[in-house]
């Protein structure tokens, strides 16, 4: 699905990332771990075309994709959540939704000012698309409450949504779990699994590490911004570097 050279980005005298070679797998569960301060998001917000490195290259299927806008970017099927879950707390879930399958819309300011049919028919589709995202991470009962008044579970469940309204290939999953008890954990784990099952490549940044290690195909372990090292949960949890590194000896012995 994805496939980075060398990538390196530099904030002044800062390496958040230093020549970070790997590749996100189609149709896999990818996770991305490491210690806070590991260049864990800035990798995240170079494939997303937040920041552009300083050095190496993004691979989107075939297409460089390393010097693309966010928007641009998210056109080619990247989509992402992220740490903290921001929505128009104002407004209804569905109402939050549509915004996401505005992405594939080509209705302008001109159509809006004449009420033409294009537009009524892609805020229909919208609509659509909005509720069938929120059925599939099983929120459809969330639809007309406020934004502001949902659980943080809930708020995680409607973000997947947002991103799935895009119509992804890949989605970046920037701490899924992040906030929420071990139950609900567990349910965003399975959620994760049906997306994959639904033909979406997912990437995920966790500190759950047993949510992880039981949920991901591959890892890689970023420390200081360096790949320490890359492989299976099971490679991972008995690899001496990641040990030492991030994980300690409980994880050795589980």
């Amino acid at each position: 699905m994805l496939k980075i050279e060398h990538l390196t980005k530099r904030f002044g005298g800062l390496l958040a990332v230093n020549d970070v070679s790997t590749t996100i797998e189609t149709g896999k569960i990818n996770a991305i771990i490491g210690p806070n301060g590991a260049g864990k998001t800035t990798f995240f917000n170079l494939i997303a075309g937040v920041h552009k490195p300083t050095s190496g290259t993004i691979t989107l299927q075939g297409d460089d994709v390393t010097s693309l806008r966010p928007d641009q970017v998210a056109q080619l099927g990247v989509a992402r959540t992220f740490q903290t879950t921001s929505l128009f707390d104002m407004a209804t879930v569905l109402d939050n939704l549509i915004v996401g399958h505005r992405l594939r819309t080509r209705s302008g300011l001109l159509d809006v000012l004449r009420g033409s049919s294009l537009l009524r028919e892609e805020e229909r589709i919208c609509r659509e698309k909005a509720r069938d995202a929120l059925n599939f991470v099983g929120g459809s009962h969330l639809e007309n409450r406020m934004a502001g008044d949902i659980s943080q579970e809930e708020r995680k469940r409607v973000a997947f949504a947002l991103a799935l309204a895009t119509n992804p290939r890949l989605l970046l999953l920037d701490e899924p779990a992040g906030g929420v008890n071990p139950d609900e954990t567990q349910g965003l784990a399975e959620l994760i699994r049906k997306i994959v099952k639904s033909g979406i490549t997912v990437c995920l940044i966790e500190h759950k590490m047993n949510m992880i290690m039981s949920l991901a195909d591959k890892i890689m372990v970023l420390s200081y911004g360096e790949k320490i090292a890359e492989g299976t949960p099971a490679e991972i949890r008995a690899n001496p570097v990641v040990i030492d590194a991030y994980l300690g000896s409980d994880h050795a012995d589980a």
